[in-house]
């Protein structure tokens, strides 16, 4: 919301938001934009011409009730942003992991080679300082998030954005909490599948068995496969390149994973769609500043370094640990791992969870539920982070992983390096 808050902002209107709690990055996003912010809504509600309703509030919002009661007029984020979408060319990155890092590829390509280009992605790059730009280009770049719209419209985000070219990562269920199996998740990508038009494209990862049965519902598009391969051919019109995964995993790329890896590949073929050769694409890339919180470096010393990760899932934390693991092969590595989503704090992952760090030397979980079956799970950020801080200096390394608000872990583990 934060993103589209500046869109709206650049295509003329006056924005003011609440929310329950603002923290960075994106509550910086906020204060730079000079959004006026209101903590909580207990308050009088803001006098608005239109209201923008996220999909984390329902009936029962006091906010919420006020709107409907006096028949306020009201929309969603989603359906805000496809009337500003309808007349651009919109390449939508979907996926259950890597969505907003491959958005992010994707910008940065087109921008390192002069194309303009405008994007709302769920995070803030290192390169560009914000989630979202609205310059009129011609060209917007989305991140296409699965989830529902609003309590009003429970269809997936991703419907609204009218996609040229839908690229879809990889499928697997998450988000229990709105979903009820892994063929429910299938119905709402073939909602979007449905409107990519006949001259558009979807670019998949040919290997996911989800993906496969999703299109085998029916397409009316170009579709575009990218193998998962050992390695890539970087080609253009006077050089042909050839890099190993093993080169690229080694190179000076800034992000290290193969799960990264495969992410470049999907942001190359997007690239490759509106005129970037993989050569050109690939260059781009050795200039990529990251995105903050996907595998972000944020203490470092001679003897210790932390990252913090938005991993949030079985696959995605076993990505991170495998990338840590490869980068790091010499190394004591600890996890500090918040069951955050609504999924994992569930108990749906059950043993897979557990699995997914697996090689770590020290894993620490905050388990809310009390869903693991594990020492090393605890209630509370506090009492974990107190756990860890025990033995904390005979670690190298520490990731945090959680999709919410991390500060509190992170100034936590600062405080055990600085005592």
């Amino acid at each position: 919301m934060g993103g589209l808050a500046r869109i709206l902002i650049q295509e003329g209107h006056t924005i003011t938001g609440s929310d329950k709690a603002f923290y960075p990055p994106m509550s910086d996003q906020l204060q730079e934009l000079k959004i006026e912010v209101f903590e909580g809504y207990e308050g009088d509600l803001p006098a608005a011409d239109l209201y923008v309703i996220g999909n984390a509030l329902s009936r029962g919002n006091p906010w919420v009730e006020e709107i409907l009661r006096n028949h306020y007029p009201y929309t969603s984020g989603p359906e805000i942003l496809g009337s500003i979408l309808k007349k651009r060319r919109v390449i939508a990155v979907a996926g259950t992991h890597g969505k907003t890092s491959t958005s992010y590829m994707i910008k940065h390509i087109l921008s390192f080679n002069n194309m303009p280009v405008d994007y709302l992605i769920g995070g803030i790059s290192s390169s560009s300082g914000h989630s979202a730009d609205n310059q009129n280009a011609e060209i917007f770049v989305i991140e296409a998030d699965e989830y529902d719209s609003a309590f009003f419209d429970k269809r997936s985000k991703f419907v609204h954005y009218h996609p040229d070219i839908f690229v879809i990562n990889n499928i697997e269920f998450d988000h229990a909490d709105i979903f009820d199996s892994i063929d429910d998740i299938k119905k709402q990508f073939h909602h979007a599948v449905r409107i990519v038009p006949s001259n558009g494209f979807i670019v998949y990862q040919k290997e996911d068995l989800n993906i496969k049965d999703l299109l085998e519902l029916g397409s009316w598009s170009n579709t575009v496969p990218v193998n998962d391969p050992s390695s890539i051919d970087l080609s253009s019109d006077e050089a042909i390149i050839t890099i190993q995964e093993e080169e690229f995993a080694t190179s000076e790329f800034p992000f290290v994973g193969r799960h990264n890896f495969l992410n470049a590949m999907m942001a190359m073929q997007a690239a490759k769609l509106v005129g970037v050769s993989y050569k050109q694409s690939f260059e781009a890339l050795k200039q990529f500043g990251g995105v903050k919180r996907r595998l972000e470096i944020v203490h470092k010393s001679p003897t210790h370094i932390i990252y913090d990760d938005f991993a949030h899932h079985p696959t995605a934390i076993r990505a991170t640990t495998q990338a840590l693991l490869k980068k790091h092969h010499n190394k004591k590595i600890g996890a500090i791992i918040e069951l955050a989503s609504n999924t994992m704090s569930s108990g749906y992952h059950d043993q897979n969870l557990l699995d997914a760090p697996v090689g770590l030397h020290e894993i620490f979980w905050i388990d809310p539920n009390n869903v693991l079956e594990t020492e090393k799970a605890f209630p509370t950020i506090e009492i974990a982070t107190k756990e860890l801080k025990k033995i904390i200096m005979a670690l190298d390394i520490v990731v945090i992983m959680t999709n919410k608000n991390s500060k509190l872990i992170k100034d936590s583990l600062l405080e055990a390096f600085d005592a």
